[in-house]
């Protein structure tokens, strides 16, 4: 039986849409009073984030033990990786050849010496200990309990997939962990959905905090890039994501409409994180497979950044332009290919985007490193973009690797698509 429709100032869209707006008019005419809202968002997020490590555990778990074939789960994530190497490949290029067309840093005519490199200091440091092997042994935690501590998702993955791998060998005694497992997942998307009861609120400290520390016209010149850069990012969802999309008989347009809740919340936060369960359980209701989703998102939240690569490319074009400096063909090249490692080496580090920028300029010296101070103050506004291209792009990927494994019920996904949160009859 179907349930009844929610009247629209219901629904979590309108109320964070309200949210955002009055946090924009709080950022524009109260600015200091603004700022101060800060711990609104800033625990919003942290709520949301004390779930994921349990959640990814428990949903991979399940979904592994459920498909009780470790071929399987090779095969699956061997696709995954591929559709993501080849999707990033194509965003990386985008970016490069956007910031090219839309020339967002010409007439700056920066000197590099005038620029104050202290500012991202911090950023050095951390790129600086950034390197392909560094990364793999991060992955595995000094133990079962850090890798939950520290909130790293990959090592939670691994620990998951080892975990359902072992439950599928014990017979009956792992078909009883399996249903205290999967009982306790319930409970705990429980409490996110409850959690997200407060997104509005969330969003409202987020983005008041935002506009009141920056403002509008803090954006001066800049605004060239930022515009550029949601015109790119526009671009890749309909066009490149739109074409995956279509390939599979999917809309692209409708798959946007379904998650415009989560749009909403990260364009508040400029965090996809925030929504990584709620993604996982509406891709789940799209009719992917639970083991595919398990595999899937947590994994792209990794290595499927398509919105922090066109960020990568475009800022240092951006700078490249700003200082007058001419890239060749092969430096640009250098820049796809470093662009290709360093952002899964950056995962999981705070501020991961302006990392990977960091470390994409150490490697590529041409561009001095200290021209990231141009970007500095708009760094966040840049970052709500990425964020929301990275969201979308995962669910694409969850949608795509799942057709191609022939573990995406179109009926279902049809039916959700048209009537989210109704059974069908």
């Amino acid at each position: 039986m179907n349930k009844t429709k929610k009247p629209f100032y219901k629904t979590i869209y309108f109320e964070v849409l309200i949210g955002v707006v009055l946090g924009i008019l709080l950022g524009h005419f109260w600015p200091s009073l603004a700022v101060k809202m800060a711990p609104l968002g800033e625990g919003f997020i942290k709520l949301i984030k004390m779930m994921i490590g349990v959640i990814v555990f428990c949903t991979i778990v399940t979904g592994v033990a459920g498909m009780r074939d470790m071929k399987k789960v090779g095969r699956v994530g061997g696709k995954a990786l591929i559709y993501f190497e080849v999707i990033s490949t194509f965003s990386l290029l985008i970016g490069l050849i956007g910031g090219h067309i839309l020339n967002p840093g010409k007439g700056f005519n920066v000197r590099p010496e005038s620029l104050d490199a202290s500012l991202v200091q911090g950023y050095i440091e951390k790129a600086q200990h950034l390197d392909f092997v560094s990364f793999l042994m991060h992955i595995i935690p000094d133990s079962v309990v850090s890798a939950f501590v520290q909130g790293n998702i990959l090592s939670i993955l691994l620990i998951a997939v080892l975990f359902g791998w072992a439950l599928t060998t014990l017979g009956e005694a792992g078909r009883q962990v399996f249903n205290v497992i999967d009982g306790f997942s319930q409970v705990f998307f429980k409490i996110v959905n409850m959690i997200i009861r407060l997104s509005s609120i969330g969003a409202f400290g987020a983005i008041a905090f935002t506009v009141g520390q920056y403002g509008a016209g803090s954006l001066g010149p800049l605004m060239k890039l930022v515009g550029g850069f949601y015109v790119l990012c526009i671009f890749f969802v309909i066009v490149v994501l739109g074409f995956v999309c279509h390939l599979c008989h999917i809309s692209i347009f409708k798959f946007v409409n379904y998650i415009k809740d989560e749009l909403l919340i990260v364009l508040g936060t400029s965090s996809s994180e925030v929504v990584m369960p709620q993604i996982m359980a509406k891709m789940e209701k799209l009719g992917c497979s639970k083991s595919a989703v398990g595999l899937i998102i947590p994994t792209g939240y990794s290595f499927n950044l398509d919105g922090t690569n066109l960020y990568l490319t475009m800022a240092v074009v951006f700078i490249s332009q700003a200082m007058n400096i001419d890239l060749s063909l092969t430096d640009q090249l250098i820049i796809i290919g470093v662009g290709m490692l360093t952002s899964k080496g950056a995962s999981g580090i705070a501020g991961a985007a302006f990392v990977m920028l960091t470390s994409t300029l150490l490697i590529v010296p041409i561009v001095p490193v200290q021209g990231m101070v141009l970007i500095l103050g708009v760094h966040r506004f840049l970052g709500t973009g990425l964020a929301m291209t990275n969201l979308v792009g995962n669910g694409v990927a969850c949608l795509v690797v799942s057709a191609w494994e022939k573990e995406l019920d179109f009926k279902k996904l049809d039916h959700e698509i048209r009537n989210p949160g109704q059974e069908i009859a």
